[in-house]
Parts: C-alpha cells; sequence; structure tokens
C-alpha cells in the first residue's frame, strides 16, 4: 500500500517494490497496490489488509518530508508505531516503507536517485521477511 501525500515520491517506491517482487517470482500487480490519503492512515489499512489474511506481507510506502512545523514528528512517529503494532499484533511482515526526510530533493534521491529506490528495499525486507518466519514456523 502507498500513501497519495507526496505523490510523486510514493508513485515511484510503489512502482519500484511491484518490480522487485514481480522480479523475484510474486504474481502482484499495480493494481494490487491500496492508496490511502497520507502516511498517518497507513496504519489502518495495514491492519484492514492484515485482517484480510490474503497477503504474506504488507508494505507500508509513504514519505514524510520536514517542514516548518512539529506535524513531520507527529505523522511519521505515530506511522511508525501503527505499522509496528500491526505487525506484532498479527505476527505478519509489515515492512516500514516510509521515507522520513528533511528536504523533497533527500526523497527523492531515495526514491530512485542516487541512494537507491527505498520500495524496492522494502519489498527485499518483505521477501526476506517471509522467508525467516516460515523458516522457524511463523508464517503462513
Amino acid at each position: 500500500m502507498a500513501s497519495r501525500f507526496n505523490e510523486p515520491i510514493t508513485t515511484r517506491l510503489a512502482a519500484a517494490a511491484v518490480e522487485c517482487l514481480q522480479r523475484h517470482g510474486s504474481p502482484v500487480r499495480s493494481s494490487d497496490v491500496h492508496w490511502c490519503p497520507g502516511a498517518f492512515e497507513l496504519p489502518l489499512v495495514a491492519e484492514s489488509l492484515a485482517r484480510s489474511g490474503r497477503w504474506h506481507a504488507i508494505l507500508c510506502l509513504g514519505a514524510v518530508i520536514r517542514g516548518e512545523t512539529p506535524h513531520f514528528e507527529y505523522v511519521s512517529s505515530a506511522c511508525a508505531r501503527g505499522i509496528q503494532e500491526v505487525a506484532l499484533r498479527h505476527g505478519l511482515p509489515v515492512v516500514f516503507g516510509v521515507l522520513t526526510t528533511d528536504t523533497l530533493a533527500q526523497a527523492k534521491a531515495r526514491a530512485g536517485g542516487k541512494h537507491g529506490n527505498k520500495g524496492w528495499d522494502a519489498a527485499l525486507t518483505a521477501i526476506d521477511m517471509i522467508g525467516l518466519l516460515r523458516a522457524i514456523g511463523r508464517q503462513r
């Protein structure tokens, strides 16, 4: 799933995640990406997806860019905490693929720029976690 807020960044994250999963044999399609309004809403959507039982992992992709108000801290903290809680509650890899950057340039650098693409990295994390949890008998 991905946040529509900062969509020029999040579409790049989502595209890279889908491509990574496909290259590793997943039947996932770009139409499987669920879009929510912002990063703050990611945990609620992750909870709904986890309850559905349809997914082996959930990727939460977004971009929170620091501004001139404390909004950044509230959104990024609540998002991270909520995503972690969903993972722990369901024993499911729920990957935090949310960029938390100071500037738009930093976000671009992490969404296909000089720092790679964190959407791709989030997909690799999901693949690794599925394998690890299966190996220790915790994954469906």
